[in-house]
């Protein structure tokens, strides 16, 4: 035995030097790109077009993906024009499929080069980066009475949560701009016709924003029921402002809440690079960098993973969601998170 262990160990070390500076390990890669857990990766096993804007992704998760719960995101690495950058999506599918597939939905967001480039561009066989499953917009299955509060692709957690098990008691407020823009409109519902959820479709277009005070009109027992709320920042704002119900309020934020700072914005110089960009007021400076061809590491781009946090070497940058300003000196190496900061005058960050 320990022969066969040493000689097969030689025979490997003989393969490495002659594919020196690659590894077999590599060459395996290649072949069989989803074997190796320590570097995660999905392959696309399907693209679905949902609505003139979104697509559902099937994916392989390759080994090292954990088992998700309902209401938890994955990010997934798209390579883009040469660099990888990182976005959450949401999980659509049920956790327990036979296949081991899962599912992501991906709508367009205005200037977004990931939605655009995965829901122009993604086929069967693409090969995507991936991490773990993440999130705590889960545990709707533990309540007696469940009311969820989405518009858009705030939708997107929700969808998996009533594909994963039959609620008890749920009702579903959803807003879209009209009836053909709803995200898996005949799947929800055709889960309405079956008595799996009370579906309420609110089509802006017609009847306007959905505010708290329409929801106590439709939801009669709204003080009853434990509430998740996905969607737009300005609407879940307005719900959380004025939440009327007695049972717990949870928000899911896609992007952080932003507080608007007049005359912010500024100019940017990105040490390392060497790009010089100005950046609006309100602008994140994960997105001006990338916008000017910086490579920056980013990770839920939510504030959440501190995944894109980098040294501030000088000037003043504004937290978008509480609008504290963080100011460093020449020397110094102040660190931020640029995911949901924005230049509060001129600065200098080592990227």
């Amino acid at each position: 035995m320990a022969a066969a262990q040493a000689l097969r160990a030689g025979a490997w070390r003989v393969v490495e030097l002659l594919t020196t500076p690659l590894v077999p390990a590599d060459y395996l890669d290649v072949i069989a790109p989803l074997r190796n857990a320590d570097v995660l990766r999905a392959k696309v096993v399907a693209v679905h077009r949902e609505t003139e804007r979104a697509v559902t992704l099937t994916l392989r998760p390759g080994r090292g993906w954990r088992r998700h719960e309902p209401g938890q995101y994955l990010r997934l690495g798209v390579d883009v024009d040469g660099v990888r950058l990182w976005r959450a999506y949401s999980l659509t599918s049920a956790p327990d499929r036979p296949d081991g597939l899962v599912t992501v939905t991906v709508t367009a967001v205005a200037g977004g080069a990931v939605s655009r480039h995965l829901i122009d561009r993604a086929h069967p066989g693409m090969l995507l980066g991936l991490e773990r499953p993440t999130g705590e917009f889960t545990g709707a299955d533990t309540a007696a009475k469940v009311l969820f509060v989405t518009a858009g692709s705030g939708l997107t957690p929700v969808m998996g949560m009533l594909r994963s098990t039959r609620l008890a008691d749920a009702v579903l407020v959803h807003s879209a701009p009209t009836r053909h823009d709803v995200l898996f409109g005949d799947e929800l519902r055709g889960l309405a016709r079956d008595g799996r959820v009370r579906l309420v479709e609110r089509h802006t277009r017609v009847d306007g924003r959905l505010s708290p005070a329409d929801l106590e009109a439709l939801v009669p027992d709204l003080a009853e029921r434990d509430t998740w709320a996905c969607g737009p920042s300005d609407m879940l704002d307005e719900l959380t402002r004025h939440w009327t119900g007695r049972r717990e309020l949870r928000v899911e934020r896609f992007r952080p809440a932003i507080v608007a700072a007049d005359g912010d914005g500024g100019t940017v110089t990105f040490q390392r690079s060497g790009k010089v960009v100005e950046a609006g007021p309100g602008t994140p400076l994960l997105e001006a960098g990338e916008a000017a061809g910086v490579l920056m590491p980013s990770g839920c781009r939510m504030g959440i993973c501190f995944g894109c946090v980098l040294p501030l070497r000088e000037g003043a940058v504004r937290d978008l969601r509480d609008g504290r300003v963080t100011t460093a000196t020449e020397g110094d190496n102040v660190l931020v998170q640029t995911c949901i900061s924005a230049a509060a005058g001129p600065c200098r960050l080592e990227a």
